[in-house]
């Protein structure tokens, strides 16, 4: 039993120091590492230079010569003028210095309002002068009726082979109603191509159809300005004078000598 107890010590001696020398921790291993070595580069470089001739080829050819402002040019007229012009408006709409006068927020805004429709009343003014000299009545463009012509017939029936040109002429000119003795005339150059078969009036044909049935070009080119003399004081309603009317009447009279 004795025996028996000693090797049963033994063993135990024998799992504790096993067990104690695996716990330990194992150090690493440092590798050394191979010193840096410098590389040369032993490649071969071929220096190249510029062409002196292609370059003083290309210094003479327009696309490659090149021109940088040096800021001592003055510039022209047309660049000061808008130049003024942008600085002067931007100026104009910049809100006014009130200086150290300490007026309300109502003030304050009211001359800023005030500012602005005197602004919109000035640029309002020059646009009505521009189109007053342009001939143009801005004040009848909104509020005008279409001018009467005051037809013995109606006109979406009217006849030019039942129309008394002559007498309907007379009247209007006598009346001063020059629009009315236009659109006459313009009827009676009608009536004239139909009668010597240039034309196939119908009542419900365009003036266009007309203009193209001209075979004749001197004739065509003619009753085409007649065309537009005529729509352009009929349909575009504008009033003409006396002197107008003259003038339109002899490039009709004249269209006239021309029909066979």
């Amino acid at each position: 039993m004795k025996n028996i107890s000693m090797l049963r010590l033994l063993c135990i001696f024998l799992l504790a120091f096993s067990v104690h020398t695996t716990g330990k921790t194992v150090a690493p291993v440092k590798v050394k590492k191979a010193p840096l070595v410098l590389k040369m580069d032993t490649a071969q470089v071929n220096v190249r230079h510029f062409d002196s001739v292609a370059l003083k080829t290309y210094s003479k050819q327009p696309e490659f010569q090149y021109q940088e402002d040096d800021g001592q040019s003055a510039p022209s007229w047309w660049t000061r003028f808008w130049r003024w012009f942008w600085n002067w408006l931007s100026d104009l709409f910049k809100p006014m210095k009130l200086g150290n006068h300490k007026y309300s927020q109502f003030v304050q805004v009211l001359l800023y309002i005030l500012q602005y429709l005197a602004i919109g009343a000035g640029l309002g003014a020059l646009v009505f002068l521009g189109l007053k000299m342009a001939g143009i009545d801005m004040l009848n463009i909104f509020r005008r009726k279409p001018m009467g012509a005051n037809l013995p017939y109606q006109e979406s029936l009217e006849n030019i082979h039942d129309i008394n040109f002559d007498d309907e002429l007379e009247r209007a000119v006598a009346q001063h109603n020059y629009r009315l003795a236009v659109r006459l005339l313009y009827l009676k150059c009608l009536k004239q191509l139909s009668d010597a078969d240039l034309i196939k009036w119908q009542i419900d044909k365009t003036n266009s159809a007309y203009i193209n049935e001209l075979t004749n070009p001197d004739q065509r080119r003619v009753f085409k300005t007649l065309t537009l003399q005529f729509e352009y004081t009929w349909y575009g309603e504008f009033a003409i004078d006396a002197t107008v009317f003259k003038n339109i009447n002899a490039l009709f009279m004249d269209f006239k000598k021309g029909i066979v």
